[in-house]
């Protein structure tokens, strides 16, 4: 089902009216609903229920998009405890995204759709899944808004609270021990802590770099950006070569910088960089970051506070243990943890890559 945007120019005033709605009912009882799908049949967004957007056809927690939607994959994935995403893009009909000077403009009507989920087993990650959030972004009028769907625990529903909320998940880690994680969602509010870009929400994982990469679509493994243009959803994709790309920070194959600053870019560079809200740091961890001050090296901190520990720099070449980015990395303290949301746990991995990366740096 394609959503109707005619009335996209109400969301803001419609989402006003769902808060208002939510901490009413929430004060009596969190599984009150804050409105009736009834109430919201007339097109005004946000939808109550996850459902009433059509995305996805029959057993709702299956997944299976309908044809309207693009599935999409960054070449790296941001860490958030260790869930699983699924992403989808719905583009208003008719209209086409496009690529202008290596930026991604999305027509007004655009919904991007990420889901968070973890299966029992994390070695076998097509089973016993369990969803625990989608995020909504849409693009209306006014901006870039986000909306936070928590999944109920039968699996057939998802309910917006834009207050967020938090689950606690079991499972099993690719060594086979057992894992429990309080997964916290993001409120509305915190989804801009890391959306921004000069002060306006805007998306992360759907960009030229992340994105000229191939997928595995239905009918083939291809490069995502030639596939939308394939099917008349792209114009201003002039071939892979010809537009920046990323690689996956875990495909131990490739060269171990360019692994450390594929993890660096799509972990902390929403906020390390000159438009986001860490510019005044002067730490910039963009993937193509090349002056050694900017990315770290014996740069010392602005204002880390307590976040610096004992130490003097954010990177010192060949002390990872000495350096101040892996000392945040390796945190969950509030004040002393990088990055400061979209995760409650350590993503041992990552720390173990920068650390390797730092220790390869000549002194």
């Amino acid at each position: 089902m394609m959503i109707n945007f005619r009335n996209i120019t109400f969301l803001v005033a419609s989402f006003s009216f769902l808060i208002s709605c939510e901490n009413k009912k929430d004060s009596q009882n969190p599984e009150l609903p804050a409105q009736t799908e009834t109430e919201l049949a007339d097109g005004n967004f946000p939808y109550r229920n996850l459902s009433t957007y059509g995305f996805f056809g029959g057993e709702i927690k299956k997944l299976r998009p309908n044809p309207s939607l693009i599935p999409y994959q960054p070449a790296s994935s941001l860490f958030t405890d260790y869930a699983l995403k699924s992403r989808f893009i719905q583009l208003p009909e008719k209209e086409q995204a496009s690529i202008e000077y290596d930026s991604l403009l999305l027509p007004k009507g655009t919904i991007l759709i990420k889901n968070f989920y973890y299966p029992a087993d994390l070695s076998i990650p097509e089973e016993n899944i369990r969803i625990i959030e989608t995020r909504l972004l849409i693009h209306g009028e006014t901006g870039w808004e986000a909306f936070p769907y928590i999944w109920n625990d039968d699996q057939n529903e998802a309910v917006l609270k834009v207050v967020g909320g938090e689950k606690e998940v079991k499972f099993k880690n690719l060594q086979g021990e057992d894992q429990v994680v309080n997964y916290l969602i993001p409120n509305k509010n915190q989804c801009k802590t890391c959306h921004n870009q000069s002060e306006q929400l805007a998306p992360i994982g759907i960009k030229i770099k992340h994105l000229n990469n191939d997928f595995d679509f239905t009918n083939g493994r291809q490069n995502q950006l030639a596939y939308w243009t394939e099917k008349g959803r792209l114009k201003g994709f002039l071939g892979k070569e010809h537009h920046p790309h990323l690689i996956n920070y875990e495909d131990t194959s490739q060269a171990l910088a360019d692994r450390a600053m594929a993890y660096l870019d799509i972990n902390c560079s929403h906020c390390h960089q000159a438009n986001g809200p860490a510019s005044t740091s002067g730490l910039f961890l963009e993937y193509d970051q090349v002056e050694p001050l900017k990315l770290g090296i014996m740069k010392t901190p602005v204002a880390a506070g307590n976040g610096a520990g004992a130490f003097d720099y954010d990177i010192v070449p060949g002390k990872a243990d000495e350096s101040i980015l892996t000392y945040r990395m390796n945190s969950t303290e509030v004040g002393i943890a990088m990055p400061e949301l979209g995760r409650t746990i350590v993503h041992q991995e990552g720390v173990a890559l920068i650390k390797k990366w730092i220790n390869s740096l000549e002194k």
